[in-house]
């Protein structure tokens, strides 16, 4: 599947996976304070009982979108693709892959980035978690440091305004609703590991 672009096509993914009632809430959605709130506390709550580890993007963005599910009526959506820091991959390498492949089985071997998305915004409980792990991509790790210091646990952004921080969210693929649960399955277990 080949990069999607801009918010009116990543709808018409999420048409795909989840109806168009799904997608028209997605693409009209404006973020509130109180949302906001939910979605810190949400992300913290989570990150507390997530054991650390490199990338654990996947299980982490899923845990992170059942939790809000749960908790309010924000359109979060679960969406695979690359990350890039000032333009260079550390997270996927801009090929198109299957997703219902890379995702029907746990362990699958594949090296994308998972991040949620609500609405404009993109949603990333892994990227600082990553960029701070011994295991993360040193340019990701360096260009944290520079660009956002030490400390940081989410990073919400609209996906336009990104690249001001010098990322780059390049979806590829939105998560069905199987997927989602069986990745919240490996949170589940993960956290009972940890």
């Amino acid at each position: 599947m080949s990069t999607i672009r801009d918010l009116a096509q990543l709808g018409k993914h999420v048409a795909a996976r989840h109806g168009w009632a799904a997608a028209r809430a997605f693409k009209s959605y404006e973020m509130s304070e109180a949302d906001g709130a939910v979605l810190s506390r949400c992300a913290v709550d989570l990150l507390k009982l997530f054991p650390p580890g490199a990338d654990a993007s996947a299980s982490l963005s899923a845990a992170l979108a059942v939790s809000l599910e749960r908790r309010s009526e924000m359109p979060v959506q679960v969406v695979a693709g690359t990350l890039a820091v000032e333009g260079t991959p550390v997270f996927g390498n801009r090929m198109p892959f299957d997703g219902k492949a890379v995702f029907a089985a746990p362990g699958a071997d594949w090296n994308g980035h998972v991040w949620a998305m609500i609405g404009p915004y993109v949603v990333d409980i892994s990227l600082f978690r990553a960029a701070y792990s011994r295991q993360g991509p040193a340019l990701l790790s360096r260009h944290v440091d520079l660009t956002f210091g030490p400390g940081k646990a989410l990073y919400v952004d609209l996906w336009r305004r990104t690249a001001r921080r010098g990322l780059s969210y390049e979806p590829h693929y939105v998560l069905g609703p199987d997927e989602v649960t069986r990745l919240m399955g490996e949170a589940y277990h993960a956290i009972q590991q940890g």
